[in-house]
C-alpha cells in the first residue's frame, strides 16, 4: 500500500475541523446548548448583577454611621424597612437609620455598605451593631461579575454545562450553533459479521461499528448504519452512494492494505478527492481523509483500539483527571472537605493549577474553572504541591496571555490560529503574572512621569529573565456621543466634572493614563462622577457609552469607531509584549510574533514591531 504523503496529526485535525465548520448553522435554546459549537460570539448586553446588591444577610447602612462600633460599644441604628431578594424599598436611608436586608437583595438609596447579621442584635425597631464596616463592604456592585459589552464566549467554542450559567445570566435564550453532523457508518471486511448472527468459521463479530456509534452518541450526534461492506469496489461504492445524504461518512477497516486503495479509488471515482492518506501517528498511520462534494469521508483503521483512538483524536478531545502543581498559597476552611475550582495553565515545570477566587456568587467562577481539586478537611494551607485535578470537561492548553486587554491580541490569535487563554488583569497584573511564571505573554502600556512607556515599570518591579517586544501604537482618548456637544479637549476639561464617567480597572495602563490626565489638569478625582466605576475591557467602555450607561469613557480609537462615537485623542501609546526569555523559542510564541509582524492590524506599527527592545 502506498502513502502519497504522511501529514501531521495537527494538519489532519484541521482538515476535519474545516470541513465540519462548513456545515450550516441552527438556533437552539439553552436546554439544547451544552456540547454544541458556537457559530457566533456571545457579548453581554446587560450588567451582571444589574444592580448593587447585598452579599450577606444583615443590615444596609451608611458606612460612616458604623465607624465607632466596637464589640463592647455597639452603635444603635433605627430599622426603617426590610428588603428581601426580588423586592425593593422606596425609602432612603438617612443618618442614624438602616434597613434589614437579605442576601441578593438590592441596596437601598443612601446605603453604601452592609453589616452582617452575625454582628447585630435587634431591639424592637432598632438594631445594635458591634462591628464597623467600610464603604462598599459586603456589597456586590452592579456589573461586578459581567459588564455590558463584555465578551462571554468566542465563536467556535464548545459550550460546557458550566458555561450555561453565564450565558443565561446575560439573558441569552437562543443562540446560533453549528449543526451537529449526521454520521453514516460503514464497516469493511470479508471476515466481519453482525453480533446477531451465529459465528461461523474464520469470521469475527463487528466491533468497531458499535464502539464508534457509542462515541458518536456520547457527543450528542446522530448516526445511521449502512451495513458491512465486502472487500470489493462495487459493494463499497454502492454503500457510499447510499450514505451520501449524511454529512460525514466513517469507514472502519477501510485503510488496510488493498482495502485502502479501494477506499481512495472509490472516493475519486465518485467525484471526490483525497485530502490525507497517511498520518504521522501510531496507531493510525494508514488513515484516509477525503471529501465527495461537501461530504467528509474518513477511513479509520480496522483494529478496534486504533479505530477508536483515531476517531477520538480527529473528532474529540477527552480529559478526565490530570496532575498539576498548585503554586500560590491558599487558605482552606478547616473542618470541611473543600472542592476548590481551579484554572489550568502551562507553567515552567509542567502544568499549574490556580484557584479561581472570584467568589461563589460570581457566575463566571465556573466559566473560568477547568476543574477542581479536593482539599481534605484537616488541611488549612495548600501551597506548592501536586494535586489531581478532576476535570469538568475537555481542556485544551494553549498560551497564557495575561495583562491589558486589546482587540489587537484577539486579531493576532484569530489570524494566526493560535490557541490561548486571555485574562484581562490590566498591565500591572500582567507584569506580576510574568514574575510568578504564570504568563507566556503580558500586554502592557504603562506611562511614567517622564513620558516613557513600560521599561521604567519593569525596573521598578524588578522583573528578571524576560524581554520586552515592541508591539504597536494605539491612540487613546475620550469617547462620547455626538449629542453631548463637546467640541474640544479644552471644552472636555472644563465640563468633565458634570458628566458620568466610566473608568478602567485598577492596574490598567488606561487608568494610569487617566490619573495622569487628571493630575496634569488639576482635576480632583473625587470630583469625577463615576471614577470608581470600572470596566475590564476597552470594549466594555465603548458599549457602556454607546448604551448610555456612562457619558464619557477613556479607551482606544478602534473601539470608538466600532461604536460610532465621537473621539478626542489624548495620547499615542506603546502597547508592548512582556515575554519570559525561556518562552521565546516556544512554537506558539514564535507564531504569535510572526503574526504580529506580518498581519494587518487596526493600529500603527513601527520599524521595531516584533523586535526585542529591552531585556532584563
Amino acid at each position: 500500500m502506498r502513502y502519497l504523503e504522511l501529514c501531521t496529526i495537527e494538519h489532519a485535525k484541521e482538515v476535519v475541523k474545516t470541513l465540519l465548520n462548513e456545515l450550516s448553522t441552527e438556533e437552539v435554546s439553552l436546554f439544547e446548548l451544552p456540547g454544541r459549537i458556537l457559530a457566533e460570539d456571545i457579548v453581554s448586553n446587560v450588567d451582571v448583577p444589574p444592580f448593587d446588591r447585598s452579599r450577606m444577610d444583615g443590615y444596609a447602612v451608611r458606612a460612616k454611621d458604623t465607624y465607632e462600633a466596637e464589640e463592647d460599644k455597639p452603635v444603635t441604628l433605627e430599622i426603617i424597612d426590610k428588603i428581601r431578594a426580588g423586592g425593593n424599598s422606596d425609602l432612603e436611608i438617612l443618618s442614624g437609620q438602616c434597613m434589614e436586608i437579605a442576601t441578593g437583595a438590592p441596596l437601598p438609596k443612601g446605603a453604601d455598605a452592609v453589616v452582617m447579621v452575625e454582628f447585630a442584635e435587634i431591639e424592637e425597631n432598632s438594631v445594635k451593631l458591634y462591628k464597623a464596616v467600610s464603604p462598599h463592604e459586603n456589597i456586590q456592585p452592579c456589573g461586578n461579575d459581567i459588564m455590558v459589552g463584555e465578551l462571554i464566549m468566542r465563536k467556535n467554542t464548545v459550550v460546557s454545562p458550566r458555561d450555561i450559567g453565564a450565558i443565561s445570566a446575560v439573558g441569552k435564550n437562543k443562540l446560533n450553533v453549528f449543526k451537529n453532523p449526521s454520521i453514516g457508518l460503514l464497516s469493511t471486511g470479508n471476515e466481519l459479521i453482525s453480533p446477531e448472527e451465529e459465528l461461523g468459521p474464520y469470521k469475527i463479530y463487528d466491533v468497531n461499528t458499535y464502539t464508534i456509534a457509542s462515541s458518536i452518541l456520547e457527543k450528542g450526534w446522530n448516526f445511521n448504519f449502512y451495513g458491512i461492506v465486502k472487500d470489493n469496489k462495487e459493494d463499497l461504492m454502492d454503500k457510499l452512494k447510499k450514505a451520501m445524504n449524511e454529512d460525514v461518512i466513517l469507514l472502519s477497516g477501510g485503510t488496510s492494505a488493498g482495502v485502502g486503495d479501494l477506499t481512495s479509488t472509490a472516493i475519486e471515482e465518485l467525484g471526490g478527492e483525497i485530502l490525507v492518506h497517511g498520518i504521522k501517528i501510531k496507531p493510525g498511520k494508514p488513515t484516509i481523509i477525503g471529501r465527495i462534494g461537501k461530504k467528509l469521508v474518513v477511513g479509520l483503521p480496522g483494529y478496534p483500539t486504533s479505530c477508536l483512538t483515531i476517531f477520538d483524536v480527529l473528532f474529540n478531545e477527552k480529559g478526565k483527571t490530570m496532575r498539576a502543581q498548585v503554586y500560590n498559597r491558599y487558605m482552606s476552611a478547616k473542618g470541611r472537605e473543600e472542592y476548590l475550582p481551579v484554572s489550568i495553565i502551562r507553567g515552567k515545570d509542567g502544568y499549574g493549577a490556580y484557584p479561581v477566587l472570584k467568589g461563589s456568587e460570581a457566575i463566571t467562577s465556573l466559566t473560568y474553572a477547568d476543574g477542581y481539586i479536593i482539599i481534605p478537611e484537616n488541611r488549612e494551607i495548600v501551597e506548592d504541591e501536586m494535586f489531581d485535578v478532576h476535570m469538568f470537561g475537555d481542556i485544551r492548553i494553549g498560551l497564557n496571555i495575561i495583562g491589558s486587554h486589546c482587540v489587537g491580541i484577539d486579531r493576532i490569535l484569530r489570524k494566526g490560529q493560535i490557541l490561548a487563554r486571555t485574562v484581562n488583569t490590566g498591565s500591572l497584573g500582567g507584569i506580576m503574572a510574568v514574575k510568578r511564571n504564570e504568563a507566556d505573554i503580558a500586554g502592557i502600556h504603562l506611562l511614567d512621569n517622564n513620558g516613557e512607556y513600560n521599561i521604567s515599570y519593569l525596573k521598578k518591579y524588578n522583573v528578571t529573565d524576560s524581554v520586552l517586544v515592541r508591539g504597536y501604537v494605539r491612540e487613546q482618548g475620550f469617547m462620547f456621543k455626538k449629542e453631548l456637544g463637546i467640541e474640544s479637549m479644552e471644552d472636555l476639561i472644563e465640563k468633565i466634572r458634570y458628566y458620568k464617567i466610566i473608568n478602567r480597572n485598577k492596574g490598567s495602563g488606561t487608568r494610569i493614563l487617566f490619573d495622569k490626565f487628571l493630575k496634569e489638569n488639576d482635576i480632583d478625582k473625587n470630583s469625577i462622577n463615576g471614577y470608581d466605576i470600572e470596566a475590564k475591557t476597552h470594549s466594555a467602555v465603548g458599549a457602556a457609552v454607546s448604551m448610555g450607561k456612562a457619558q464619557i469613557g477613556l479607551g482606544i480609537s478602534t473601539i470608538s469607531d466600532h461604536y460610532d462615537l465621537e473621539f478626542i485623542p489624548i495620547a499615542d501609546e506603546n502597547y508592548d509584549l512582556l515575554i519570559p526569555k525561556e518562552k521565546l523559542y516556544d512554537e506558539d510564541i514564535i507564531k504569535f510574533i510572526e503574526t504580529l509582524k506580518n498581519e494587518e492590524l487596526p493600529f500603527k506599527k513601527s520599524k521595531d514591531t516584533g523586535k526585542i527592545i529591552y531585556g532584563c
